[in-house]
């Protein structure tokens, strides 16, 4: 032991004493008392922390694995190792003659400190500052610990969180033509390391759950952006990824100018809404980096919805002008349904030839013993209905 750490001992177990003297005065009146410990008690005394109560102290000494703290009458505390780790980034700006709050985890420890803690001192000021920007919806930055196939693990105050995939913002958006999960994290594990702005949107101490958005943090650029676009709009804009359902478009709204640090809108463009024709396969129809041109047809808080099919020519608008109700017609099976067979006639124009009419001329039969999806067949047709793009067919016998 250096002569300074014996002299901090010293005086550490005279403070110790001092306090044990005042509590034992202050149980018997009659024992004589210390002039220092009466003056303690005029001023209203010393109230004796447990293990778990938060004390404040003055830096002593910070070296690389402890910290020295005056506790006053108490005496001296002691912050080891990892006790001195905090989320709030309090400690590394410590310097000698600061405040510092730290939990009791032991009155007297073998070095005859006070034991302290701060990491867990902290833990509950973390949860507090992480509670009070949930709900003031401040944006804070956070860092990218690790990935996972549902989202990314970050940290928030030294607390770890939780970024699903479904929260990111358009730019880190995975998107991966066929959906692989491996693909999926793959990408997500090259944003490991990167700090993201983030918006709190769950945070739950008592179960240690903390959950983030990075797409409610950017909500606010957004809506700047969404105001100057209105249902209507014609926009130009770059595939940025498709999947299943549709495929996703970046754009700037017709009058803002692309500018360095602009960020684009990004809008979806249902299956439903990238051609004319029935669609299975949106990658069919257009792929990531195609240069559209899309219509507005839909703005909900921050989502908006595209048609490309809005600007084409609707091949449904003259149909009559080609088919006729009780024509015979040849059209190729696309897909046979529990419902029916949706039959092409040509290129945009499709019909359905419903279960029940095929039952009709095959009594007894299922379609899949009759036709083939991608053969063609002989068909009548039934109905015509331009304005709702339905054609009714019957098979016609061989």
């Amino acid at each position: 032991m250096t002569e300074k750490d014996y002299t901090v001992r010293l005086k550490n177990k005279a403070k110790k004493d001092e306090t044990e003297k005042k509590k034992k005065n202050t149980q018997d009146p009659e024992t004589p008392g210390d002039p220092v410990l009466d003056a303690l008690l005029e001023e209203g005394g010393v109230d004796v922390p447990a293990p778990g109560d938060v004390v404040d102290g003055r830096v002593l000494e910070k070296e690389t694995n402890m910290i020295l703290l005056d506790l006053g009458a108490l005496g001296i505390g002691a912050v080891y190792g990892v006790e001195m780790r905090d989320g709030m980034g309090i400690v590394s700006s410590l310097k000698v003659g600061d405040t510092l709050k730290a939990m009791v985890v032991d009155l007297e420890n073998e070095d005859g400190y006070v034991e302290l803690s701060v990491r867990q001192a902290s833990y509950e000021k973390a949860w507090d500052d992480i509670q009070e920007k949930e709900s003031s919806k401040t944006s804070i930055l956070t860092k990218i610990l690790d990935a996972n196939k549902g989202g990314l693990i970050v940290e928030v105050n030294g607390i770890t969180g939780f970024l699903p995939v479904s929260q990111l913002s358009g730019e880190h958006y995975p998107r991966v033509d066929d959906g692989d999960k491996s693909k999926i994290l793959e990408l997500l594990r090259k944003l490991i390391g990167k700090e993201i702005s983030v918006r709190i949107i769950d945070a739950d101490q008592s179960a240690e759950k903390l959950i983030v958005s990075e797409k409610a943090a950017q909500s606010e650029k957004e809506q700047a952006l969404i105001s100057q676009l209105k249902k209507g709009d014609i926009i130009e804009g770059e595939i940025s990824g498709v999947v299943d359902f549709g495929a996703f478009v970046k754009f700037l709204p017709p009058d803002v100018e692309a500018a360095e640090g602009t960020a684009k809108l990004e809008g979806l463009a249902h299956i439903s809404e990238l051609a004319w024709q029935l669609i299975d396969n949106p990658r069919e129809i257009v792929k990531a980096g195609d240069t559209v041109k899309a219509k507005v047809i839909g703005i909900e808080d921050t989502r908006i919805s595209l048609s490309l099919k809005a600007l084409q020519a609707d091949p449904w608008e003259h149909v009559e002008d080609t088919y006729h109700i009780g024509d015979t017609v040849e059209g190729k099976v696309d897909k046979i349904n529990p419902f029916g067979a949706f039959v092409y006639l040509d290129r945009n124009i499709h019909g359905l030839a419903h279960v029940s009419e095929f039952r009709d001329v095959y009594p007894g039969k299922m379609m899949e013993e009759v036709i083939t999806p991608g053969e063609t067949y002989r068909w009548k047709i039934l109905s015509i209905e331009p304005k709702e793009h339905r054609m009714g067919l019957m098979l016609l016998k061989k």
